[in-house]
């Protein structure tokens, strides 16, 4: 038998609540292939929340205390002076609290238990004069996950509460809450949160690499958030595989995200078309160029399966290489061009030689003066990839964003994990060139830059021009010979 599931945000802390974060969960829990059967926030039940609570110290398990919140913290509180208080007397200045006529931070309702992990009579609802981004000013008086979360599970028939390990300890607290009330109590099932090398997944963090400029906004394509992840271009389905891969677990893993780069691999190699381009260029200039060429080559979109159709790109007497694919001199390992090597031209039937090599002032190649011979004639060691009359493009090339696998860890990370931020994570190249063939292309569309890697069309494109994430490189060096 099949069960539904629910989407239920928690939006009980008014500072805390952006209606684009709401948006962007849903919209990346739908990315990922799932419609939930039934949305729903905590701030439906407001009204019913309230209600239980004062039938809760009625019956003798709450009370409003006026400890100061800094006095709340830790492990080790002291026992609240206001713990024995009559009932009668915690309903009238809870009724207070919620009309507005006590100051915010000047009392609380808490609840007469202690979690597993210790911490003895936990907040239920606290004073805060925000505006919920759902329910206006209508409330002033706002509830606690500890409190929330069972009640919210109990009002919906929920059956199973899923939820990450370090809600374990608040377990016991979750049914006590449900049992002491006579309601129905559903049960909570707990599994380990999914960590990643080279990551920080903690929303606090991340939150302050965004404010100190280290990284732009919550889908910075250097972040492992799910709207990042998208940004960079990997796909859903590979996300999926990944997770499938992992499985559900109570034993708290960290994974190295060449795992999840292998799975991108997998799913982009056999659903993104493949296209030239070109990062660091070359000018090159075909002496001979053929006087009865087209004009155009055609090149498959996924080579092992010609099924998948083709494409034209437009080839001419000058074309552009990467500057790596040059070197003035061969030694017996090197197969690309030099100036003592052919070097063959993907897709084109054509091997080119070298004839002449124009330097800038600096003594490095600004142009090659080649001749073409059809590769039947001359087989090369190595054939390279090229465009002509190409579109420019910006591309943005990614690497990890922190130096050490575990950053927070202090003892790889003495001074934090701010401290191990790789500059180099980002490099921008401005003016890159592409073929043809991906004119138009809309945000997202994802391809395979032969032998460069696999790359993401970046919101940030307009009509005048594309930019690409690199999403991740292919599997082999692409600096080998």
């Amino acid at each position: 038998m099949g069960g539904h599931c629910y989407l239920r945000y928690d939006d009980t802390n008014p500072e805390k609540e952006e209606e684009k974060f709401f948006r962007g969960i849903r919209e990346m829990v739908e990315w990922l292939g799932y419609k939930p059967w039934k949305v729903t926030h905590a701030s439906d039940n407001f009204q019913e929340l309230y209600n239980l609570a004062v039938e809760l110290i009625r019956r003798g398990h709450a009370y409003v205390c006026h400890m100061k919140a800094e006095d709340l913290k830790g492990f080790n509180v002291p026992d609240s002076p206001w713990r024995d208080r009559p009932i009668e007397e915690s309903l009238q200045l809870f009724e207070d609290m919620r009309k507005g006529k006590i100051n915010e931070g000047d009392a609380t309702l808490r609840m007469k238990t202690t979690l597993e992990e210790g911490k003895k009579d936990p907040v239920a609802y606290r004073i805060k004069f925000t505006p919920h981004h759902r329910t206006g000013s209508e409330w002033c008086v706002y509830p606690t996950y500890d409190y929330t979360h069972c009640l919210c599970d109990s009002i919906e028939n929920i059956t199973h509460s899923l939820c990450t390990k370090e809600f374990q300890s608040r377990r016991s607290s979750y049914y006590w809450l449900c049992n002491v009330l006579d309601l129905y109590c559903p049960v909570q099932w707990e599994y380990a949160r999914l960590n990643l090398h080279y990551a920080v997944v903690s929303k606090r963090k991340i939150a302050k690499l965004i404010k100190e400029n280290y990284v732009k906004d919550w889908d910075d394509p250097r972040l492992f958030t799910l709207t990042a992840l998208r940004r960079r271009g990997f796909p859903s389905e590979a996300i999926n595989l990944f997770c499938a891969k992992v499985g559900v677990t109570m034993a708290q893993t960290v994974i190295d995200p060449s795992l999840l780069e292998a799975c991108v691999r997998d799913v982009l190699n056999i659903s993104a078309p493949r296209a030239m381009a070109v990062i660091n260029p070359l000018l090159v200039k075909i002496l001979n160029f053929p006087a009865d060429h087209c004009g155009d080559v055609t090149v498959p979109n996924f080579p092992a399966d010609e099924s998948k159709g083709t494409h034209k790109v437009p080839f001419s007497s000058e074309i552009f290489i990467e500057k790596d694919d040059f070197k003035e001199l061969a030694d017996k390992n090197y197969k690309r061009l030099a100036t003592n090597q052919i070097v063959g031209l993907r897709h084109s039937g054509y091997t080119i030689e070298v004839v002449k090599v124009v330097k800038d002032p600096e003594g490095n190649p600004q142009e090659l003066h080649v001749k073409c011979q059809a590769t039947l004639e001359n087989k090369p060691k190595a054939f390279i990839h090229w465009v002509s009359k190409p579109l420019k493009c910006e591309v943005r090339l990614y690497e990890r964003l922190f130096h050490h696998r575990n950053p927070e860890d202090t003892n790889e990370v003495p001074n934090g994990y701010l401290s191990d931020i790789n500059k180099n994570s980002l490099v921008t190249v401005s003016e890159a060139l592409i073929d043809m063939s991906v004119k138009g292309s809309k945000a997202f569309t994802r391809f395979q830059f032969e032998r460069l890697g696999f790359f993401s069309v970046d919101p940030d494109s307009t009509t005048e021009q594309l930019v690409f994430n690199r999403t991740v490189t292919l599997k082999e060096d692409p600096n080998k010979c």
